[in-house]
Order: C-alpha cells, then structure tokens, then sequence
C-alpha cells in the first residue's frame, strides 16, 4: 500500500490550438476518509447555479476512478457552453484521470482512496467558434488535466527551481498590463 496522500495541489496550462481551445486546469487530489473527502461531497452536494459539479464521465453513467469532480472556473450560462463542458472537457478530464493512473502518477492502489477535484477553465468565447474541432479541444483538455495531476502528485514546480527562476518568469497577461491591454 502507498503512503497516504492528504492533500496535492497543481495546475497546467495547454495551449497553442485554434481559438478557445486552451486548457487550464487546477486540481486538488486527496484522501477521501478525510477532510479532503468533506469538501469533495459538500462540494459535490452544494450545487451553486452557474457553477454545476459533476463527476468526469467516460459515458453518462460511467464514473472514473479515482472518483473527480470537475467544477467550472466559468459562470455557465449558455446551452452550448454547457454542452461542450459537460461533453468534450468532462470526457477529457475523465480521460486525462486514467492516463494518469497509466502512467502510475496516480497510484493504482489508491484508485479508490482518492477523490480529485478539477477546477476546470473553458474559454467562455467556446461558444463563437462556428467549426469547432472537439477531437483538438478534448486532446487539449486530456493533456492538461494528466498534467496538472502530474504535477501535484510530483511536487512541480519544486521550490528550489521556484527560488532559481523567480526573477527570470514573468506572467503573459503581466506584461499586456504594463502596455494597458
């Protein structure tokens, strides 16, 4: 049996596709006979209008382990944002769940120990995009949330590279602020 996991934290970032496509992902993975486990069913019980919780889904009733409750970052408020969340980037997060536990980032073992919330950022403009590539979008989502969850399970960033490049990082939207976009 591994050792106990009370809490991880990370995110990720992927880009680079058509317009609207980027991921960014933040999750939280724990223990679920625990606090962690408290705020996962309180969360998942406390329905906010605008800010549905739903489990990642392979199918509509096929629930991925660890269990993983994605809860949008964005007020949803539009039938086809909606569809494209609780369709494309829920069957990606659930996807990029099971990557991985594949990969062994996610201990096989523990599959139904942990519980992961997933703070999931669609582009709200997803919903402008007249030829929309689910397969880009769903590729996209998989990658970041496999990422983020390797992230938390590996400690990335590590601090000593946080102290190495805390002057030489500077965030993107920072800059645009400087220019006053």
């Amino acid at each position: 049996m591994s050792d106990r996991i009370v809490l991880r934290v990370g995110e990720s970032l992927v880009a680079g596709g058509p317009p609207g496509t980027a991921a960014e992902p933040e999750v939280a993975i724990g223990e679920m006979d625990g606090p962690f486990g408290s705020a996962f069913a309180n969360l998942l019980g406390d329905q906010v209008k605008g800010h549905s919780r739903v489990l990642a889904l392979l199918n509509t009733d096929v629930m991925v382990r660890p269990p993983t409750l994605c809860v949008s970052k964005v007020t949803v408020d539009d039938v086809r944002y909606t569809n494209i969340l609780m369709g494309t980037v829920q069957y990606a997060t659930a996807m990029g769940v099971l990557d991985a536990v594949r990969s062994g980032d996610i201990p096989k073992d523990k599959a139904d120990e942990l519980g992961i919330i997933v703070s999931v950022w669609l582009n709200p403009g997803i919903v402008d995009v007249e030829n929309l590539d689910h397969q880009i979008l769903f590729d996209i989502h998989r990658k970041a949330t496999t990422q983020a969850i390797h992230k938390a399970m590996t400690f990335q960033p590590s601090i000593d590279w946080l102290l190495e490049n805390q002057d030489k990082v500077v965030h993107k939207y920072f800059e645009k602020g400087l220019k006053g976009e």
